[in-house]
C-alpha cells in the first residue's frame, strides 16, 4: 500500500494507472454492453460525424467507430497480459538459468540471450508469425518470446549481484535449496527492475499488435483490433481525418499510459532518483545564472 501511494504521488505514476484502469474497465464493459454491436453494418449510416447516437462518427461500412474501440479494447487487454505472462516466464526462467546454474551453463544462455537481444521484437513477431501465420495467439507468443529475453539480460545481473548478498549466502547455509533461496530472497528483491520491465514489455506488445494488425499478420479481420481498424480507416484519411484519428489516438495513449507508469515504477522502487531530480531542477536556474 506504502508503494501504492509513492507510485500515486508521482504524476506520471498517476496518469499510468488512470489510463490502465480506463483501459481495464473499458474492456470489461465491452463484453456486456457497446453502444452498437460492433459487427453490424449500416450502409446509411456510412462516414456519419461525430454526433449522437455516433458520439465519434462511422466508418465507411457504417460501423460505429466508438462500439469498435471498446471492443477493441479486449484485444488490446489480451495481448497485453498475454503476452505479459509469455515475456515474465521465459525472462526469468532464463535468468535464473543465467545466474544459477554451472559456468558453461550461464555462459551459453548468456550468449543466447545477447544474439536474441540483438533482433528487435517486432521483427521477431513478424518472422513467427510469417511461419505460423496471423493470430492473436502467434501475436502473443511472438512479443512475449521477443521481450523476454530483454527481460532476462535486465533481471539475469540483478540476481548474480543479489546471490552474493548475506542473507542468500545464509540462507544456503541454513539448507535451503536453490529453488527456495530463488522464491523466497532472490525473486522478491529483484521484483522492482522486473516490473518496470514488465511495463514497458506490455507496451510494446500493444505497440506490436497493432502495427501487425495493421500489416495483416496480427488479429483477424472478423476480430475487433486498433490496428485492424486503423489499417481499414487509413486508406481515406485525406477524405475522412478525424475517422483516424481514434485508433492512433488510443494507442498512443495507451503506449504513453504503460511507458509512463515503467517510468514512475522505475522512479518509486528507488526513492534516490525522487530525491535528486528536485534538488537538480531547482539548482539548475543558479547554474544558468
Amino acid at each position: 500500500m506504502r508503494a501504492l501511494r509513492r507510485l500515486w504521488s508521482i504524476g506520471t505514476g498517476r496518469f499510468g494507472i488512470l489510463v490502465v484502469a480506463v483501459i481495464a474497465l473499458t474492456a470489461l464493459v465491452s463484453l456486456f454492453w457497446t453502444p452498437f454491436d460492433p459487427a453490424s453494418v449500416d450502409a446509411r449510416a456510412r462516414w456519419s460525424d461525430p454526433s449522437w447516437p455516433h458520439l465519434l462518427g462511422t466508418d465507411g461500412n457504417g460501423r460505429d467507430i466508438l462500439s469498435l474501440l471498446m471492443a477493441g479494447a479486449r484485444t488490446t487487454v489480451v495481448v497485453a497480459v498475454g503476452a505479459g505472462i509469455v515475456a515474465s516466464l521465459l525472462g526469468l526462467a532464463l535468468a535464473a538459468l543465467g545466474a544459477l546454474t554451472t559456468r558453461w551453463v550461464r555462459e551459453s544462455v548468456a550468449v543466447l540471450v545477447d544474439i536474441l537481444v540483438a533482433f528487435p521484437v517486432l521483427i521477431i513477431a513478424m518472422m513467427i508469425t510469417a511461419v505460423w501465420g496471423g493470430s492473436l495467439a502467434v501475436v502473443i507468443w511472438s512479443v512475449g518470446i521477443g521481450f523476454g529475453v530483454n527481460i532476462a539480460r535486465v533481471t539475469r545481473p540483478e540476481l548474480r549481484r543479489v546471490l552474493q548478498s548475506d542473507f542468500v549466502v545464509a540462507g544456503r547455509a541454513s539448507g535451503l535449496s536453490p529453488v527456495q533461496n530463488l522464491v523466497r530472497h532472490l525473486l522478491p528483491n529483484v521484483a522492482p527492475v522486473f516490473i518496470v520491465q514488465l511495463s514497458w514489455g506490455m507496451a510494446v506488445a500493444v505497440l506490436a499488435e497493432a502495427g501487425l494488425s495493421y500489416l495483416g499478420f496480427g488479429a483477424p479481420i472478423i476480430q475487433p483490433s486498433w490496428g485492424v481498424l486503423l489499417g481499414d480507416l487509413q486508406a481515406y484519411i485525406s477524405v475522412h481525418p478525424l475517422a483516424v484519428v481514434w485508433p492512433g489516438l488510443a494507442i498512443t495513449v495507451t503506449v504513453l499510459g504503460l511507458n509512463l507508469l515503467g517510468d514512475a515504477l522505475r522512479e518509486a522502487a528507488d526513492p534516490t532518483l525522487a530525491e535528486r531530480t528536485p534538488r537538480a531542477r531547482t539548482h539548475l536556474p543558479e547554474v544558468v545564472a
